[in-house]
């Protein structure tokens, strides 16, 4: 399991003084004494400080910086069966009190509106334990906004001069995206939560040109987005300075690269790579609003409907896929969800079988699941919570196979790294991926690059096709800053875990071939 791979040590921090300081506490009880005193059989009340911070490169030269902070309120109530929902930026008690009975009265009016569609449908939420005076704060060890701008700068332009220094290195983009966020969450049954979290993500890119024919590529750093602090760019977690000096000879050889040939290869897919396959075809799929139907007008439903549960056969008997809220330095790793439901683990797929999906309190309980997996989250606090992905990750197998062991199996094959463009239908059925490099394997060693390739199927065909996983020393925990959902659209930050894969009789297409067609 996830929680048995190798975790690193981490200074523990607690909550900032300036949020605390905040008056969070008096704030939520008179929103909440409010929103009881109107009728509401279930209030909640999120107060959000999230800073987010962003520096940007152009060939070593600044291009562009921003800091900002989103800070605010909302209440969120149940009141006769219909949700309601109001968000304020008035640190007052009163204030406070009146966003708790917009709040009210917009459930009002949608209660009108859905009796007018002729629904007779009422929330109510899967029960969760009460949480009273909880704190929780991610696994990190130097918080990024402690670093002097300067001091981020610096190390941006050393990546990129060593980049560009490099022959056949024509130009070079670098970025650090940094987010610390703090909520505070309370509500009428007595939870109250205190949480903060760091993330960023760091990136370069390099660009060749060939002067003759104009022809360009470009390779970008595999290095993933964590829930790490800035010791993450300094040594720990990821080994910058050797993948900084490999991409100007790998970017070189793809330049030479001749094109794929089109047909069905065995596919080893790296980390780097099989993470957004994860996310597309596993990750959002079961979402279990998606499966219900009721998030289809952004991005689509879900092929793995509700009534498959316990009967699907997503993948091959080596597939093994959990949600989870706790993994240590995953993008989405909370204590609490946005709904006080406590983070936790739990099974998607097993052995090849669909077993559960990603729920919140309202989709848990519609379904007549015990209790929510935390899946609720709201990216500021001028939007209501949806049900957002968990960390969902392949599990390696114990004892399996090294990438290189991998590779040595396969007599005719395509080894792929790095993610690039991908191309999902709106059920999440059909989709096709492409690389940030690509590897011919010719009995069991690899042959040098190849261009223009992109792999292609169905998700349960996909899956269904998966020969062997590798063992705990090929895990990495990838991952991306911007998942959208929702309207209006949301962006959330989420983490994908797994381990090297074989893949047999995959459709491997040639882009250039697709696109002149």
């Amino acid at each position: 399991m996830i929680g048995d791979l190798p975790r690193e040590d981490h200074v523990p921090h607690s909550i900032d003084e300036d949020f605390s300081a905040l008056p969070l506490r008096p704030l939520a009880d008179a929103a909440l004494a409010r929103a009881r005193a109107l009728g509401a059989t279930h209030a909640d009340f999120r107060f959000e400080r999230v800073r987010s911070g962003s520096w940007r490169l152009r060939d070593a030269k600044p291009a562009s910086s921003s800091d900002t902070t989103d800070l605010g309120y909302a209440v969120r109530v149940v009141h006769g069966g219909t949700w309601g929902f109001a968000s304020g930026v008035d640190l007052t008690m009163d204030a406070a009190a009146r966003v708790a009975a917009q709040a009210v009265a917009m459930a009002k009016l949608s209660a009108k509106v859905i009796q007018a569609a002729g629904s007779d449908e009422r929330v109510e939420l899967a029960d969760e334990p009460v949480y009273a005076d909880r704190t929780w704060v991610s696994a990190y060890d130097v918080n990024p906004f402690s670093v002097p701008d300067g001091e981020k700068v610096a190390l941006l332009t050393d990546w990129s001069e060593r980049l560009l220094r490099a022959e056949g290195v024509a130009h070079v983009d670098a970025s650090l995206l940094v987010v610390q966020e703090n909520k505070f969450y309370a509500d009428t049954a007595g939870t109250s939560t205190t949480q903060q979290r760091v993330r960023l993500h760091p990136q370069l890119t390099a660009v060749a040109v060939d002067p003759d024919s104009g022809e360009f590529d470009s390779m970008r750093t595999l290095g993933p987005p964590a829930g790490r602090g800035w010791e993450y760019l300094t040594g720990t977690g990821w080994d910058w300075d050797r993948e900084l000096a490999e991409i100007p000879e790998l970017l070189a050889e793809k330049m030479r690269a001749p094109t794929v040939d089109p047909g069905v290869y065995d596919l080893v897919v790296d980390p780097s790579n099989l993470w957004l396959t994860i996310h597309e075809s596993i990750g959002h799929a079961t979402e279990l609003d998606r499966a219900l139907g009721y998030e289809a007008a952004y991005a689509g439903t879900s092929f793995a409907t509700f009534d498959q549960l316990g009967k699907l056969r997503y993948g091959s008997e080596l597939m093994n896929v959990t949600g989870d809220r706790t993994a240590e330095h995953g993008l989405a790793t909370v204590g609490y969800d946005d709904e006080g439901v406590a983070g936790q683990s739990w099974d998607l797929v097993r052995d090849g079988v669909l077993v559960g999906y990603q729920l919140d309190r309202r989709t848990a309980r519609l379904t007549g699941f015990d209790r929510s997996n935390g899946c609720a989250f709201a990216d500021s606090p001028s939007h209501v919570p949806v049900q957002r992905m968990a960390n969902v990750s392949l599990l390696p197998a114990p004892g399996g196979p090294s990438t290189e062991e991998l590779i040595s199996g396969v007599e005719r094959g395509i080894y792929v790294v790095g993610d690039r463009s991908w191309s999902i239908d709106m059920q999440r059925y059909n989709f096709q991926f492409t690389q940030q490099r690509a590897y011919v394997i010719r009995n069991g060693r690899l042959r040098g690059q190849v261009r223009d390739v992109a792999y292609q199927g169905t998700t349960p065909e996909f899956w269904g096709s998966l020969g062997a996983v590798g063992g705990p020393q090929t895990y990495v925990l990838g991952g991306a800053f911007n998942c959208g959902k929702a309207q209006p659209g949301q962006v959330a930050s989420v983490s994908h875990g797994c381990p090297s894969a074989l893949f047999h009789g995959v459709n491997i297409l040639n882009t250039t071939q697709e696109a002149g067609r």
